[in-house]
């Protein structure tokens, strides 16, 4: 319990290359258990383990790392463990960006990335525009993997000061700041993730048997790891989470605040500037709890209910249409408890 949901916009962009090669994605989607039907709604969301199933049939079918989101030949499956292998070599994180940038500028059609520093600043850029990645999700995916794979390859998670992304805030925006885990920019000059210029003399800790052991897991987890929990909202988030997980009683704003060292007030101020409040945050937990139980687990629906600390099943039922648009029931019927699954409770 506790780990975050996919929204739907990211189920659709990473189906829109194999779609645009003639795929049929329905299967795809069975295989991973997510209900197609799922997809017309904007409001839906979908467990990371789905997404992972998903993104795992997409590699197989396309036999393209980046799934036909790209803008030229596809890019052969092998290709990231060969960049990763070439930049272990180096003497710090700085020569290991600038030989992995370099090994991706051989090979048409992919991102475009450079490392450019001003002062203190440093900012991983990609320079391009992807014609077929209209979502941006390629877009989006390469700086999160980059940014986690740096901080992978020097053992510390290196903060980022800003995201910027050079087109208009999309309608699934509050998904960046999570994905990323800092403040984030739209509408600006370039694409890219900045940080501090120091962390590029990092030296790299890494060994040849730890990449292999990264990489039979990789990119996954290096995009859908946990949640770093910089942000006051993270830490919130993550005490809800917590606390959800022994007890049906959710935490008030004075108990979390209490064990964040801050008063009431102060903590209401500090989600206010990220854009988000108490109430929200304890939604987006439950919400998140309440399609994994469904999607991953057989327990009737009413004492799923009760466990996420609803005192009757009509308000878990108005609560969950309310977060995605659809009952409990009906989301279930799609899922690995329902038809196209193993046998479960569907009521």
């Amino acid at each position: 319990m506790g780990k975050r949901t996919v929204t739907v916009h990211h189920v659709r962009a990473v189906l829109a290359g194999a779609r645009r090669s003639g795929i049929d994605t329905v299967p795809l989607l069975q295989e991973a258990r997510i209900p197609p039907l799922l997809l017309g709604d904007d409001r839906a969301r979908v467990t990371a383990a789905q997404f992972v199933r998903l993104f795992r049939a997409l590699y197989r079918v396309t036999q393209d790392e980046f799934l036909g989101l790209g803008g030229g030949p596809p890019s052969r499956p092998g290709t990231f463990a060969m960049m990763c292998h070439a930049a272990l070599g180096c003497r710090d994180l700085g020569a290991a960006i600038r030989r992995g940038t370099a090994f991706y500028g051989l090979f048409p059609g992919g991102p475009d990335l450079a490392l450019e520093v001003c002062g203190d600043e440093a900012r991983l850029t990609v320079r391009n525009d992807l014609a077929r990645d209209e979502e941006r999700f390629l877009t989006e995916c390469v700086l999160a993997i980059w940014h986690r794979l740096c901080s992978w390859l020097i053992g510390r998670r290196i903060p980022l000061g800003h995201t910027a992304f050079a087109y208009p805030p999309p309608p699934h925006e509050d998904e960046y700041e999570v994905l990323f885990g800092c403040p984030v920019r739209f509408g600006e000059a370039r694409t890219g993730a900045v940080f501090g210029a120091h962390w590029l003399a990092a030296p790299l800790v890494r060994d040849e048997r730890a990449l292999d052991e990264m990489l039979r897991r990789a990119p996954f987890d290096l995009l859908y790891r946990p949640e770093y929990g910089t942000t006051v909202a993270e830490q919130v988030r993550r005490a809800v989470a917590r606390e959800l997980r022994c007890s049906p009683r959710l935490p008030v704003l004075g108990e979390v605040a209490g064990r964040l060292a801050v008063s009431p007030a102060t903590l209401r101020r500090r989600l206010r500037q990220e854009g988000t409040s108490f109430q929200q945050l304890k939604d987006q937990v439950r919400r998140d709890a309440a399609i994994a139980g469904l999607v991953e687990g057989g327990e009737p629906i009413a004492e799923l209910a009760a466990r996420l600390g609803f005192s009757e099943d009509t308000a878990f039922h108005r609560a969950f249409r309310r977060w995605t648009g659809t009952t409990p029931g009906a989301y279930r019927q799609g899922g690995p408890g329902g038809p196209c699954g193993r046998p479960g409770q569907q009521r």
